[in-house]
């Protein structure tokens, strides 16, 4: 009888085994999403009129000339562009422009304002992180020092109404770059250019070899460089699989690193690569190194010998940031010569003019003139209309803000210069500069020439009696 109910127990057990078997697995928790914009711009245009500008010269940013040219501002855009039988809306300002040039904004593709900020003391110097030759997780954005007088510099000298402002180039990996509307805010977030890619910067050459060989256990030579980078990005790798996993599948989220969260972001497309690089055959390292590991690089930065490998740039899609004549100050700049920009957008590959420097980037048009004259003196005839493109539409497609701005077509933000005279003089000046479409800088209006808060009480400054 015993072993009868041990039987039953036993079968009974059995059956309710089965049953558990046929019971549904539990479903994995489902992901968290990162937010992948925790520090979002807060960036509100400044309030414009509506304007027209007539009888001007026009470069339209994209290659094309007006002669006698109407632009017409309205809503914060470029509603129109044409020629002087272009009709004005009603009540709108009019502003007479015989003997002047408009042209987009200039947008300067590097530079370091409000991280590498005047005065030039060491409290304010805060754009490189040279304490690891990789550092992708700090951001330039969090030294940015809005108060910055270089900033109004820029705009009122220059005409620079968008910058993308980096980190050193002391590291391999030097983190991330942000891109700025450059207007007066309290905030680095309310300078930040609405839905602008984030951008990497990386760096080759003698800057980290300099920097880090002296270091024990750190890379001293070119090749060490290429290999410490090759192992950041095979870690990068590694990061991005396992949460891509989890972002499809759900389950256990892996651990958060924000190094390889940034490299994650280049590597699925949404990050831009800007490459310090100074040598032909370091850049054409890197453009192996990019599809070994699958990213994209937007831009060479200094890029003293792309005349070289300008070929290779053009196949590859990767644009040059230069100079027009620095040469010689270090070994790797050796080979620069005058008529490096011109050269590479002769060869049909995307050429820019850059500046990195706080002074430089209030006259990027003189930069683009001296290499404009040096291509011709050469035998490369470009117009200037041509020309402006290096400092407009090339640079805001090498930052993914061309749809946006870098050109005057309808739509488009009303990043406007008004030149009192040929922007490829040296006697240049803007008269006016809007920003989407808000007059920030009036030479004939002491209330619109930019002061940040900093030069309020300096001697000297912030005087507009």
């Amino acid at each position: 009888m015993l072993n009868k109910h041990w039987g039953l127990l036993a079968l009974a057990a059995a059956l309710l085994s089965g049953c558990a078997g046929l019971a549904p697995k539990p479903k994995p928790a489902p992901p968290i999403r990162i937010n992948e914009d925790p520090y979002p711009s807060t960036y509100a245009r400044y309030p414009g009129a509506l304007t027209v500008i007539r009888n001007a010269t026009v470069f339209d940013g994209e290659g094309g000339r007006i002669n006698g040219g109407t632009v017409i501002l309205a809503d914060g855009l470029i509603q129109a562009i044409g020629g002087p039988e272009l009709a004005a809306p009603a009540g709108a300002v009019e502003i007479d422009g015989t003997g002047k040039f408009v042209t987009p904004g200039v947008i300067d593709i590097h530079s370091h304002l409000g991280d590498y900020p005047s005065p030039g003391v060491e409290s304010l110097s805060d754009g490189n992180e040279a304490t690891s030759p990789a550092r992708p997780e700090v951001w330039a954005e969090h030294s940015v020092w809005p108060q910055d007088p270089g900033f109004g510099r820029a705009l009122a000298n220059g005409g620079v109404t968008t910058l993308q402002v980096l980190p050193g180039s002391a590291n391999l990996f030097g983190g991330r770059s942000v891109v700025l509307k450059n207007v007066p805010a309290r905030t680095e977030q309310g300078m930040k250019f609405p839905g602008a890619p984030y951008g990497l910067k990386m760096a080759c050459g003698e800057n980290p070899k300099r920097v880090y060989g002296s270091k024990g256990g750190m890379p001293q030579t070119r090749m060490g460089n290429i290999a410490y980078t090759r192992g950041v990005w095979l870690k990068a790798q590694a990061y991005k699989r396992k949460w891509d996993k989890y972002e499809k599948n759900g389950g256990d989220m892996p651990e958060r690193d924000l190094a390889m969260d940034t490299l994650r972001g280049v590597l699925a497309g949404k990050i831009l690569v800007h490459n310090h690089c100074y040598r032909a055959d370091e850049m054409a390292i890197m453009i192996d190194m990019a599809h070994e590991f699958g990213y994209k690089i937007s831009a060479f930065h200094h890029a003293v010998e792309a005349y070289k490998i300008a070929d290779l740039l053009k196949k590859e899609g990767i644009c040059a940031a230069m100079w027009a004549d620095w040469y010689g100050f270090k070994m790797e700049s050796y080979d620069g010569i005058q008529e490096n920009i011109p050269f590479v957008h002769n060869a049909g590959a995307c050429a820019i003019v850059h500046s990195d420097d706080a002074n430089g980037i209030q006259r990027l048009n003189q930069e683009a003139s001296k290499a404009l004259a040096d291509g011709r003196r050469a035998g490369i005839n470009i117009s200037e209309e041509v020309a402006w493109t290096w400092l407009s539409s090339n640079p805001a497609k090498s930052i993914g803000i061309f749809d946006k701005t870098g050109s005057l077509k309808p739509g488009k933000m009303g990043d406007v210069v008004l030149w009192n005279a040929d922007p490829f003089s040296v006697y240049a000046r803007p008269e006016r500069v809007w920003i989407d479409g808000a007059l920030m800088y009036n030479a004939n209006d002491p209330k619109r020439r930019p002061v940040s808060d900093f030069e309020l009480g300096q001697p000297g400054e912030g005087d507009t009696k």
